[in-house]
């Protein structure tokens, strides 16, 4: 966990700084933090129904994420909508940072 914990915030720094240097040319630099996705690399965890239950316990959404749910945003982050929105983290995760 320690490498993983790491690197996650090295992305959140990353893009902290970059978007302080990048506003000024109206270049918006942001992030997503995906929670627990349906894919293929949570495959063995969605099928293992006690860890898969621990994880679900966890959401308050109560589902794994869809792929979607990450378009969804990144389509919202190159949208006009979000030109005023730089150096955001955002969590696409069901809840499972608001608890």
């Amino acid at each position: 966990m320690p490498s993983y914990t790491a690197s996650k915030h090295g992305v959140a720094g990353l893009t902290k700084i970059l978007a302080n240097e990048w506003a000024p040319h109206a270049i918006t630099i942001n992030a997503v933090a995906p929670g627990y996705i349906a894919t293929a690399n949570t495959q063995a965890l969605r099928d293992d129904p006690e860890r898969s239950g621990a994880i679900l316990d966890r959401i308050p959404a109560g589902r794994w994420g869809a792929p979607e749910d990450i378009g969804g945003t990144v389509a919202f982050l190159c949208s006009p909508a979000a030109t005023y929105l730089t150096g955001a983290v955002i969590n696409v995760d069901g809840g499972w940072m608001a608890r």
